[in-house]
């Protein structure tokens, strides 16, 4: 009997739940165990409507849907983040964490309510789970949180169905429904964060670094509704259009975004992002070497669609070719991490502004790049570039930057977490940068053992566990501030589960295995 992939997949999934509610055994994790239960059937409901075709939107192809993984990120990063932010006595964003579980638990069962409210005939089983898994996580949010707090996950909720409706519209065959869930709740949690302290300006507080990301994004998700409504009524690709598109362009990011983020920090953003960066002269040697890796990069793109154009038969890119970049991407984050976080963290919001950019360009033709972009970025495309966006240079930088933007900072002693947690920021560069790079050069060339039901070899997911064990050595004698305290049995353990995740996912496994090691690593 042939082994299915999904139920591996959820399994895996189930594994990191009940790790989590082990070691944190509250109220919170008893609904995490609730709410992964309630997730695997609901995906079976939406995998059907998949394979019907009624799933009213056009999803990604050749990918199940992906709830099991999708729907656990938020809830359990929730929890793990309040068990470090109590540990520290850090209330404020202890309070902070409980509204994160929560938003996760309450979009979950939104999109369980959708599903079963297209399915015919009506699944009874299915919604009796899924109304005991509802009323026992709405009665844990009646006795954990504020008014205030309730009121909150609402906001995020309601930003999150209009902001699913227009994307999943305007996109279509660009995500999964786990994929939209992850993506489109994040932002939309982003969103009601901005607009929160935006309108409360004598609470906000913080390091200035911080307000970048936010304030990227929503300029970015501005720009790029605006414009994908306008060019629905008009061409994109005429000169006019893209004379346009470049003067809306400098509107937003000088007359809006620019005072917006202004008045977050304090000072005015050119000036204060100068004074960083020039700090001291060790900013100025990453920031010159983390240039010629672009020119690098640049160059790849360039060498492999000069290879097409000479070749006498169509040229693709291989697999080998395309972890070039991943291995390029832990060249830049290592030493950033090492040396100096803080920078790495603005210069990685700074490559996901520039890279939003840069497909709004290519998506819409705007000219004199539009086409060009079009051209060089075809070579990389491959079965997950269903949908008219290209989103896997995104996905791979999201998955390194992630650990970094979610750091919980303010919960660590001096900057720092003790023991398996002093990993946390490196868990893009060993889930994505090592493991999964190493899975797939390794298990292509030389992996001959399948795991059932999937192309991934059980050769890869050695490789990858082991180099990953490797680059946490490395880790270890460059960077003093890490100390595991005899916590090597968890991140061993914590790498294997993130392995067999990469082996049996469909999903975007650039998005989904950091997230998973974070959490395991933050426990």
């Amino acid at each position: 009997m042939q082994t299915n992939p999904v139920l591996v997949e959820s399994a895996v999934v189930f594994s990191v739940v009940m790790c989590v509610h082990m070691a944190v055994w509250n109220q919170h994790s008893w609904c995490c165990v609730a709410l992964v239960i309630q997730a695997f059937y609901v995906q079976h409901k939406w995998d059907r409507l998949l394979r019907n075709g009624n799933a009213v939107f056009q999803w990604r192809l050749s990918a199940n849907s992906g709830i099991v993984p999708a729907v656990m990120v938020m809830p359990l990063l929730g929890v793990a983040l309040r068990e470090k932010c109590a540990a520290s006595g850090n209330v404020y964003f202890e309070r902070f964490s409980m509204v994160v579980t929560v938003t996760g638990m309450m979009l979950a069962l939104f999109l369980s309510l959708l599903a079963l409210g297209i399915t015919r005939p009506v699944p009874t089983n299915t919604c009796v789970i899924a109304g005991v898994a509802s009323s026992a996580i709405l009665y844990t949010v009646k006795q954990t949180l504020t008014v205030s707090e309730v009121i909150e996950v609402l906001e995020v909720l309601l930003i999150f169905v209009y902001l699913s409706l227009i994307v999943l519209y305007l996109l279509p065959r660009c995500f999964t429904p786990g994929e939209a869930l992850l993506i489109v709740g994040g932002i939309s949690f982003i969103v009601n964060q901005l607009i929160k302290r935006s309108l409360n300006m004598a609470e906000v507080k913080g390091e200035p670094v911080h307000y970048f990301l936010p304030v990227v994004v929503v300029g970015s998700l501005l720009l790029g509704v605006f414009f994908a409504l306008l060019f629905c009524f008009m061409e994109s690709e005429t000169w006019v259009s893209s004379l346009f598109f470049h003067m809306m362009t400098a509107v937003l990011g000088l007359g809006i975004l620019m005072p917006w983020l202004s008045l977050l920090i304090r000072r005015h953003p050119i000036m204060w992002l100068l004074d960083f960066v020039t700090l001291n002269d060790k900013r100025l040697c990453l920031l010159g070497y983390w240039v010629l890796l672009a020119t690098l990069a640049t160059l790849v793109v360039l060498h492999q669609n000069y290879q097409r154009q000479s070749g006498s038969k169509k040229h693709q890119a291989s697999t080998i070719v395309r972890k070039y970049f991943h291995l390029i991407v832990v060249a830049t984050f290592v030493p950033g991490l090492v040396y100096d976080r803080q920078l790495l963290h603005v210069a990685s919001v700074g490559c996901l502004g520039a890279f939003l950019l840069l497909e709004y360009v290519r998506y819409f033709r705007i000219r004199p790049l539009g086409q060009l972009l079009r051209q060089l970025l075809t070579l990389f495309l491959d079965e997950r570039d269903s949908g008219p966006l290209i989103l896997t240079h995104i996905y791979l930088l999201l998955g390194m930057s992630l650990p970094i933007w979610l750091f919980p900072g303010p919960c660590a002693p001096k900057g720092i977490l003790p023991g398996a947690g002093g990993l946390v920021p490196y868990a893009g560069v060993l889930a994505v940068g090592v493991g999964d790079t190493v899975a797939s050069v390794f298990g292509s060339s030389m992996g001959e053992i399948r795991w059932p039901g999937t192309k991934k070899t059980v050769e890869g997911t050695a490789t990858s566990v082991f180099a990953q064990i490797i680059a946490v050595a490395i880790f270890l004698i460059f960077d003093p501030t890490i100390n595991l305290n005899s916590t090597y049995s968890w991140i061993v353990g914590s790498i294997t589960m993130v392995a067999m995740l990469e082996a049996y996912t469909s999903q975007i496994d650039n998005l989904l295995l950091p997230l998973y090691l974070f959490i395991l690593l933050l426990l």
